[in-house]
C-alpha cells in the first residue's frame, strides 16, 4: 500500500442493511439515500442485490434502483449476485461492479444457497468468468469466516482454502464476514494472520456485524494488522436472512469516527453521513443502533 493511513469504506447499507427490514422503502427513497451517501464521500456503494424477489422481497426493485440510479464520478456502484440469471440483471444495468458470495459454512450455504460448497463454487466460477468478460471488476464475499449459528466453529483451514479458491476465480478483493458477530479481536488476528500468509492484505476486507458488541474492535484489530478496507452499514442496520442472531452490521458513521481517531483518511464528511443516517432511521420507523445517531440527536444536532 502506498498510503498505509489511507482506508477504504464499503457501504453495505442499501444492500446488506436493507434486505433484512421489514419495513418496503420506496425506489425513490433508496435512490435518494443512495445519493446522500455519495455526497457524504463514500466512493463504493453496494447499491442492491440481483437476486429472486421471492428470496429478499425488500430488494424486489434491483432492477429499477440500477437502471435509475445517477451515477456521480468517482464513485463505484456495485451490486450482489447470486448466479448467471442475476449476472444477466446486473449487465443490463449496467452496474459497475459485481459481488459474488460464498458462505465458510457447509450447512449455511445449504440454507442461503441451496447448494454445498462445492456446487456453490462451480456456479462462482460461470459468473466471476462471465463477468470479467465483460469488464467487470469481481469482489468477494466469504461469510461464517468467524462462525456459523449451526456448526459453530469454523475451522481456519476451510476459510483459508475457500480464500484460495475465490481468488483463482479473479476476485480483485475478499470480503471477510463475522456474519453473526461471534468474533472477538484474538479471533480476528489469527485468520487474519493466517491469510496474509498467502493474500496481500490490501486485497483482504472485514465485514463486521455487532451482535456482541465487539464490531468496533475487531475493526480495530484489523486496522493493527493493516488491513484497509472495511464494510459498513449506515444506521448499523442489516442482518441475514438465513443466519440465526445475525443483527446489524457495524455503522459506517462509527467506524469512519474510529478511522478518524487513528489519523486514518477516509475523504468521508462524518457529518452528511450522519444526515444521512438520521434520514434512514425516519424512513424505516425504528430507532437504528448507530453511536454517532444517537449522539447526534442528543447534542441537538439533528439535521
Amino acid at each position: 500500500m502506498t498510503d498505509s493511513s489511507q482506508v477504504y469504506v464499503r457501504e453495505v447499507g442499501p444492500r446488506d442493511g436493507l434486505q433484512h427490514e421489514q419495513t418496503w422503502l420506496d425506489t425513490a427513497d433508496k435512490l435518494n439515500w443512495i445519493e446522500q451517501l455519495g455526497e457524504a464521500g463514500l466512493t463504493y456503494i453496494e447499491i442492491t442485490s440481483f437476486v429472486s424477489p421471492s428470496w429478499i422481497p425488500a430488494l424486489a426493485d434491483a432492477d429499477e434502483v440500477a437502471r435509475t440510479l445517477k451515477k456521480r464520478p468517482g464513485v463505484t456502484y456495485a451490486a450482489l449476485v447470486p448466479n448467471r440469471k442475476g449476472l444477466e440483471r446486473a449487465l443490463l444495468a449496467n452496474i459497475d461492479e459485481v459481488a459474488i458470495f460464498l458462505s465458510a459454512s457447509e450447512t449455511h450455504n445449504q440454507k442461503n444457497i441451496n447448494a454445498d460448497t462445492e456446487t456453490a463454487l462451480a456456479r462462482l466460477s460461470r459468473v466471476a468468468e462471465e463477468a470479467r468478460q465483460s469488464g467487470k471488476a469481481v469482489r468477494g464475499y466469504l461469510s461464517m469466516a468467524f462462525g456459523c449459528p449451526y456448526e459453530g466453529k469454523v475451522e481456519v483451514d476451510e476459510v483459508e482454502r475457500l480464500a484460495e479458491r475465490l481468488f483463482e476465480m479473479g476476485v480483485t478483493e475478499l470480503s471477510l464476514g463475522d456474519t453473526i458477530g461471534i468474533a472477538g479481536p484474538k479471533q480476528i488476528e489469527a485468520v487474519i494472520s493466517r491469510l496474509g500468509r498467502m493474500i496481500p492484505l490490501e486485497r483482504l476486507a472485514l465485514h463486521p456485524h455487532n451482535t456482541y458488541g465487539t464490531g468496533l474492535a475487531n475493526i480495530y484489530a484489523a486496522f493493527q494488522l493493516g488491513i484497509r478496507r472495511f464494510d459498513g452499514s449506515t444506521g448499523g442496520i442489516g442482518g441475514c436472512p438465513y443466519a440465526r442472531g445475525a443483527s446489524g452490521n457495524v455503522a459506517t458513521e462509527d467506524l469512519v469516527y474510529l478511522m478518524q481517531t487513528l489519523g486514518a483518511k477516509t475523504g468521508i464528511d462524518l457529518v452528511r453521513l450522519t444526515s444521512a443516517a438520521q434520514w434512514i432511521e425516519k424512513r424505516l420507523r425504528r430507532p437504528l443502533p448507530s453511536s454517532q445517531l444517537q449522539l447526534s440527536k442528543e447534542e441537538g444536532r439533528c439535521l
